[in-house]
């Protein structure tokens, strides 16, 4: 048997990145996502074998989704955590999952669950500049802003008092694999990411590789860096325009009837003064928190056309019988059904 590196440039890597973009501090409990897939062994590995710089606790976490492939999946993980010496923790869904989406939905409130009633300040989970490739493409197909372009951040609020860390966003699958490889890790094969019935294992399978083979070779690390870039940008127009709305929010006069529940509006001549990129924001940011329904790039379109438009102008109804329309300075959303 070859021997077993103990320290390669991923390790390096991943070092740097932590120190960098101070992900993961020390003396933390830490949980890690594991499906026993490449990705999350890799992963794993390398924060096992990084702990004692560190000085984490480090524990593992299986969500079995009870696939009829997957059968078997949950003992591996179990016997890799007990080889390493870590804590072990297990969810079985309850029912199978008929959506990628509500599966998803599943796995994350599951490993909530598990961080908080353990004590895990964080969970971290093994996607790759792979994935987040992947994301890029997936939402874009689907017509998604900037917002949805630079999914996948490094880290972001999971529940309260839990992060969600993603650590490995700067290294791709081929390289997790050669890890793996190295490592003599035994990887579990998910046939899930084999069907092509799923819109991103299309993607992964076939897009992908014909983006690769005819544009780019290096489309992944493109992408990824669209997703970086963008994740920077998304940020500074939240926070200017969660001030914008701030300022454009309606404040009740004296004659005002505090108790009378008036409905919520914005003051146009505050919008005119910002870019029509910040009127966007504010415009979805309000609709987002006085209605429940989805709202599409028409709708917001549909409100932003009030902050110039002519007195006593409205939209047509949006799903719930809910119409925005224009009053002096004001744009008035009308909840009334």
């Amino acid at each position: 048997m070859s021997e077993i590196p103990s320290w390669t440039p991923l390790h390096a890597r991943l070092h740097r990145t932590l120190r960098q973009k101070k992900l993961l501090p020390k003396n933390q409990q830490v949980l890690v996502a594991v499906s026993g897939g490449q990705d999350s062994l890799c992963l794993s590995k390398l924060l096992l074998d990084l702990q004692p710089k560190w000085k984490w606790q480090l524990g593992i976490a299986h969500c079995d989704h009870r696939w009829t492939y997957d059968e078997g999946i949950s003992l591996h993980v179990q016997q890799i955590a007990q080889s390493w010496g870590l804590p072990f923790h297990l969810r079985i869904a309850p029912e199978v999952k008929k959506s990628e989406s509500a599966a998803r939905q599943w796995r994350y409130q599951a490993l909530i669950d598990i961080a908080q009633t353990q004590g895990y300040a964080t969970v971290v989970t093994g996607h790759t500049k792979s994935d987040r490739a992947e994301t890029v493409l997936y939402n874009l197909i689907r017509g998604s802003g900037t917002d949805g372009l630079q999914a996948l951040t490094w880290e972001r609020p999971l529940a309260p008092g839990v992060r969600l860390v993603r650590p490995l966003l700067d290294t791709s699958r081929s390289e997790t694999l050669q890890f793996c490889e190295q490592q003599q890790l035994s990887i579990w094969v998910d046939a899930y990411n084999q069907d092509l019935n799923y819109a991103r294992n299309r993607i992964r399978q076939e897009l992908i590789p014909y983006l690769k083979t005819h544009f780019n070779p290096q489309v992944e690390t493109a992408l990824s860096q669209i997703a970086e870039i963008l994740r920077a940008d998304v940020e500074y127009l939240e926070n200017t325009a969660e001030q914008i709305q701030k300022q454009a929010m309606a404040v009740p006069t004296v004659e005002e009837d505090p108790a009378s529940n008036s409905p919520p509006r914005l003051n146009r001549l505050v919008l005119q003064q910002a870019p029509l990129a910040l009127q966007r924001r504010v415009i979805r940011k309000f609709l987002q928190e006085n209605q429940t329904k989805a709202l599409s790039f028409e709708q917001i379109e549909a409100v932003t056309g009030l902050i110039a438009a002519p007195n006593c102008s409205r939209t047509s109804s949006f799903p719930g019988g809910v119409t925005a329309l224009v009053e002096e300075e004001w744009i008035i959303l009308n909840t009334e059904v």
